[in-house]
Parts: structure tokens; C-alpha cells; sequence
């Protein structure tokens, strides 16, 4: 391989066409820049420059090392920081998933204020469900995912940040009897009622939660329809399907047909968390600090 040391002598040669000025830019005499430039061209076997008493003129050889010796240089040059930047997470690639609802939440911002302070990280997002997204932590495909679950209930064998639990809230079409007047609905307010729900695989903790619910008011709900994504859920409840539950952030969905509604005792809740497997690499921990530091509600560890 060509010593770095020599391709910088080159350059120094190359740019002032004069050895002698050249040396002195180095810091070294004439006689052993000559010899490294000399070693250079046998490594090579080109000849570099034209050369006489008068003057120093490159060779065809001599400018196109050029441009490569400048790129290769600034190249090691620019390496200590690059991988400095690589440990500490600064640079790298992150692929993120999420469910849904958590874009209706958190998840623009912290995208936003981690892009703006972390440029260099890559971020290759993935909308998935929480089967999915453990399936692709299997894999190996995913680094970090925003899931939803019941609260204290996240996935086993994961390190877990937790971003807000809060009740669900009831979507009910408009024309339904406990939609109108009352702020805070009873249970039997709407306990018969067919129930529009997502698959249990999707999130098994969160659907044991709500079943459990209407078990605990000795209901077994009837379920009319099961839908993946929470938008799809509350447009089958503006067409009359039934009635769902879905988190509070949702009602920032203004379909038109549906009315959101609090319900009292103690409804089935549920919580936003960031997931990942330990150990992990550099770019990871960073989204996770950043995630702690930057998250509207208080976060924590489990």
C-alpha cells in the first residue's frame, strides 16, 4: 500500500512545483523529500513529474494521482472523526418502527427534533403492528419500535421506554343514544352494543384488556368486526358497525359520524412505549436518550 506520508510529500510537490518550497512547507530538507517522491513513482512505476533545472511540471500519471492523493487524504483526515461519530451514534443507520396512533402523538416531533439534532443518522421507518414488528425483531430488520399495549404489559425480552398510558375512550356513531348530553358514559350505556375491535394478535395484552373489561361488568361483548388499523376501526364505526375503543390520542381524528366519549369506573387503558433489544449499538442508545429527553410526559425504564 502507498504510505500516506508520501502521498502528502507528493501533494506539497505538486501543488508548489518546486521541491525546494515544498520541503520547506514540510518542515524537512530538499534531499529526503526528492527520494520520497522517487520511491513513490518506483512503487507506482509512473513517472510523476517532468523534471529539469528550471522547472517541475506533473505527468498525466502525476495529475491523476492528484486528484486521488487530495481525495485519500482528506479521507484520513476526516477518519478519527467518523468513527468517533460512529461510536457515539452520531452517524448510522436506524430503522424504526411504529404503530399507527403514535403519529397522531409524540412521534413527528421526536422525528423532527432527532433529525435536527442527529443529521447524519439515516432513519428508515416502518409502519407495523406489534406482531409484526416483533417478527422483524426476530429477524434482525428492526433496531427500535413504537408499540402500543396494555399498561405494564409490554413485550417480554425487550428493554422498554414508556412514553404515556392513558384510559381508552369509547367512539360511538353519531345517533347512538348515549352520544348526545352526557359527558362521561356509564357502562350500560353502551354494554350491548357490538363491538368493532382489532385482531388480538396484533396487540393480545390490549384486546385482554378491553374483553376483561366488559367480563369484569359481567358482559361478553359481541364483536361485529375486527380491523387493523385504528382509522379503518373508527371509519367502521361512523358507518353504524358498532361501537370501539381506542386510545384518547385518536380523537384528534375528526371522521365525521363519530363522537368520542370518556367512560366511568375503570375503563381498559392503554400504553405508548419504545422498545428495542439490548445489547444494541451506538445510534440506538442516542434515539433512546433523546426519546427520554424530549418526551411530553415523564419516561421510564423497566
Amino acid at each position: 500500500m502507498t504510505d500516506l506520508r508520501h502521498l502528502r510529500q507528493f501533494v506539497a510537490v505538486a501543488e508548489e512545483l518546486h521541491f525546494g518550497r515544498a520541503a520547506k512547507r514540510l518542515h524537512m530538507t530538499q534531499p529526503p523529500l526528492t527520494q520520497a517522491v522517487q520511491s513513490l513513482e518506483t512503487d507506482l512505476e509512473v513517472r510523476l513529474f517532468d523534471r529539469n533545472k528550471k522547472s517541475v511540471a506533473l505527468t498525466p500519471a502525476g495529475e491523476a494521482l492528484l486528484v486521488l492523493a487530495r481525495r485519500l487524504l482528506r479521507d484520513a483526515d476526516e477518519l478519527p472523526r467518523t468513527v468517533k461519530a460512529a461510536a457515539n451514534g452520531f452517524t448510522g443507520h436506524l430503522r424504526l418502527g411504529f404503530v399507527s396512533t403514535v403519529t397522531y402523538g409524540s412521534l413527528p416531533r421526536l422525528l423532527r427534533s432527532f433529525r435536527e439534532s442527529n443529521p447524519d443518522v439515516s432513519l428508515r421507518l416502518r409502519e407495523a403492528t406489534l406482531d409484526v414488528q416483533l417478527a422483524a425483531f426476530d429477524s434482525d430488520n428492526l433496531d427500535a419500535g413504537f408499540v402500543v399495549h396494555a399498561p405494564g404489559a409490554a413485550p417480554a425480552g425487550f428493554a422498554t421506554v414508556s412514553l404515556s398510558a392513558e384510559p381508552l375512550v369509547l367512539a360511538l356513531p353519531v345517533g347512538h343514544p348515549a352520544a348526545d348530553g352526557k359527558g362521561v358514559l356509564h357502562f350500560d350505556d353502551f354494554a350491548l352494543d357490538p363491538l368493532v375491535i382489532f385482531p388480538r394478535q396484533i396487540s393480545p395484552s390490549l384486546f385482554d384488556a378491553i374483553l376483561a373489561f366488559y367480563r369484569s361488568n359481567d358482559v361478553t361483548p359481541v364483536i361485529a368486526q375486527e380491523a387493523i388499523q385504528m382509522q379503518t376501526i373508527v371509519s367502521l364505526v361512523s358507518g353504524g358497525m358498532g361501537v370501539a375503543w381506542v386510545p384518547a390520542v385518536i380523537a384528534q381524528l375528526h371522521r365525521a359520524g363519530v363522537v368520542y366519549k370518556h367512560v366511568k369506573g375503570n375503563p381498559p387503558a392503554s400504553e405508548t412505549s419504545l422498545i428495542w433489544k439490548e445489547p444494541t449499538m451506538p445510534v440506538v442508545d442516542r434515539f433512546v436518550s433523546h426519546v427520554k429527553d424530549a418526551g411530553d410526559n415523564p419516561v421510564h425504564d423497566r
